[in-house]
């Protein structure tokens, strides 16, 4: 598979100061983390009781990097990525991307930075069917202030980033082969130059083969500097990346050993 390489690129950045909620962008000072969290806390009441979903997870993602979280049905990782990607709060605790501090942020605030700030990857793709492989990857760019002029320009970048063939530019999403797929909607994710990807079981629906071309691109990004977190309960994913935790039962561990000695992430 083609690796990413700078002619391939087209560099985003500007589209990431000219969205619908400029406020959000502003960085109050300079972090070295694009994750901060600290001692996260989720709780779900009901009558029947409380539910820890995640019990005083820390965790410290720096620019370029790519983790794994690794963790079984149950174990609070999709909580965690939902924390992380701004699609629902902590109970406790404190969050910080790329030095702001999450639970300040308004509605539309959060809002803005999902649409340009964080690119999902989902274990069930969720491209529209009926429309071509370039208009998905253009969709993100909908919601910001990105010229009309630059989109088609910068989804073809996405698109080669992803070693995604020319002839199939205009073919409908739902004609291509389920890695084919998949590097769609990593493009997409790619398309508004986000500071952080998040990857929810990017490879589940996958076989080996698939698997593997599905990761090498997430590779490709990494080694052009992207910063990657990818939600996994498969070890040789998980081996793909950098570094890996381990979550269970709501806490997060640096090993496995960590965890057998139920050694939190410090």
């Amino acid at each position: 598979m083609k690796s990413f390489s700078s002619h391939d690129s087209i560099h985003f950045d500007s589209s990431r100061t000219g969205n619908l909620a400029t406020a959000s962008q502003s960085v109050p000072y300079h972090s070295p983390y694009v994750i901060d969290a600290q001692r996260l806390t989720r709780v779900y009441r009901s009558p029947a009781g409380n539910t820890y979903a995640l019990r005083g997870v820390t965790l410290r993602v720096k620019q370029g990097e790519f983790l794994a979280i690794m963790g079984s049905s149950g174990s609070g990782k999709s909580t965690l990525m939902s924390i992380l990607g701004c699609l629902d709060t902590a109970t406790s605790g404190s969050y910080y991307l790329e030095g702001e501090d999450i639970k300040t942020k308004t509605d539309d605030e959060l809002a803005s930075i999902r649409a340009t700030r964080i690119g999902f990857v989902f274990q069930s793709f969720n491209l529209l069917p009926r429309i071509s492989v370039i208009r998905n990857v253009m969709l993100p760019l909908l919601y910001t202030a990105c010229p009309v002029r630059e989109r088609i320009p910068r989804a073809r970048a996405a698109l080669r980033a992803v070693s995604i063939d020319e002839k199939l530019f205009d073919h409908m999403s739902n004609e291509l082969s389920g890695g084919q797929v998949q590097r769609v909607a990593i493009a997409r994710a790619l398309v508004n130059s986000p500071a952080l990807i998040l990857a929810d079981e990017p490879t589940g629906n996958l076989d080996s083969e698939t698997t593997d071309q599905v990761l090498s691109s997430f590779e490709s990004l990494h080694r052009a500097g992207r910063t990657i977190v990818l939600i996994t309960h498969e070890s040789d994913v998980a081996s793909r990346a950098d570094r890996c935790v381990y979550i269970k039962d709501g806490c997060l561990y640096d090993s496995v050993a960590a965890m057998h000695n139920a050694r939190k992430v410090v």
